[in-house]
C-alpha cells in the first residue's frame, strides 16, 4: 500500500546539531536548560520531508496522531499564534496564508488551530493544562506525528506521572522534579532538554503500546533518534507546551567529537552501553 510505503521510508538526516552526551548539564536528568524564544522553533535540512508526512499523516490518519479534549482549545489557538510568531526565516506571510519554505499554502483559519500550528513547523506540538485535583498537568491536546515508541490515544487526558509509564528511570523522585519544573516555567522563558534513543528501524512514525513496549535490540542498533524537546508557558491561558523536534541519523554521520564523546559517556540501551 501507498500509505504504507510513505510511513516506512526513512528520512535520514545529514547531521546532529547538538548531542545531549556531549556537556555535562545534558547528560543528567532531566538535563533541562534555558533557551531564547527566538530559538524555539527549529527549521533543518529534511523540513519538506517531514512535513509532507505530517500532512499525509493529519489527512489518511487524523484520529490518530491529532486529540484535542474539551477545555483546551484556547490553549490551542493560542499555540496556533504563537507559532506564527516566532516562525523560522523561509516563509511567506499574506494575510491569513502562510506559506511554507516547501511551497505549501497553509490557511490560518482552515482546520483546527493545532492543526494548523503543527502543518507549519517540524515540532510535535503538545498542550498540558494543570489539573488542581491531581496537583498535576495532563496532557490535553497535541498533534503526536513522530511518536518514539508511544501511542497518543493511551496518553490523552492523562498525567505526566502517568503518561511515562513505562518509561525506565522515571520514578515518584523524578516525576515530583518534572512537575516542579512544570510549574516554575515562566512565560518567554521556555526550557529545553535533548535525548538519544537507540533505533533499528528509522521510520519517525513509531507509535507503541504501553502493553507491547519496544524491545532494543541486543546488538546496538544502526539509528541515533534524538528529541529536542522544548518546555513553555502560553501567556493568556497559562497552558504548557511541550513540543518535541526530531532526527534520526545513521551512527556514521555522527560528526568524530560526538563518535569520541560518545566513547567517553556511553549512552545506555538493552542492558548495555555504546
Amino acid at each position: 500500500m501507498i500509505s504504507d510505503r510513505i510511513l516506512s521510508d526513512p528520512i535520514l538526516h545529514d547531521h546532529l546539531p547538538s548531542a545531549p552526551w556531549m556537556a555535562e548539564a545534558t547528560r543528567r536528568l532531566p538535563g533541562v536548560q534555558p533557551v531564547p524564544m527566538s530559538d524555539w522553533l527549529i527549521r533543518d535540512e529534511r523540513y519538506a520531508e517531514q512535513m509532507a508526512l505530517r500532512d499525509h499523516l493529519l489527512s489518511a490518519h487524523r484520529a490518530r496522531v491529532f486529540e484535542c479534549q474539551k477545555g483546551a482549545e484556547a490553549a490551542c489557538a493560542e499555540l496556533r499564534d504563537l507559532v506564527v510568531a516566532h516562525l523560522p526565516d523561509g516563509f511567506l506571510h499574506q494575510g491569513r496564508v502562510i506559506f511554507r519554505p516547501d511551497g505549501v499554502a497553509i490557511d490560518l483559519d482552515a482546520d483546527h488551530p493545532l492543526i494548523t500550528a503543527a502543518r507549519l513547523v517540524q515540532e510535535d506540538l503538545c498542550i498540558l493544562t494543570h489539573d488542581a485535583l491531581q496537583g498535576e498537568h495532563l496532557l490535553s491536546a497535541a498533534v503526536l506525528c513522530f511518536p518514539a515508541s508511544w501511542t497518543l490515544a493511551e496518553k490523552i487526558g492523562r498525567p505526566l506521572s502517568a503518561i511515562h509509564i513505562p518509561v525506565e528511570k522515571y520514578d515518584d523522585v523524578m516525576a515530583k522534579r518534572v512537575q516542579r519544573l512544570f510549574d516554575m516555567v515562566r512565560v518567554d522563558h521556555p526550557l529545553w532538554r535533548q535525548n538519544a534513543l537507540f533505533y533499528q528501524n528509522p521510520a519517525l512514525f513509531q507509535p507503541a503500546s504501553e502493553a507491547q513496549p519496544r524491545k532494543t535490540p541486543e546488538r546496538r542498533p544502526e539509528f541515533l533518534r534524538s528529541e529536542r524537546q522544548v518546555i513553555l508557558r502560553l501567556p493568556l491561558t497559562g497552558a504548557m507546551v511541550f513540543s518535541i523536534h526530531t532526527w534520526v541519523l545513521p551512527f556514521g554521520q555522527l560528526s568524530p567529537e560526538q563518535v569520541e564523546g560518545l566513547a567517553a559517556h556511553p549512552v545506555h540501551y538493552a542492558g548495555r552501553s555504546v
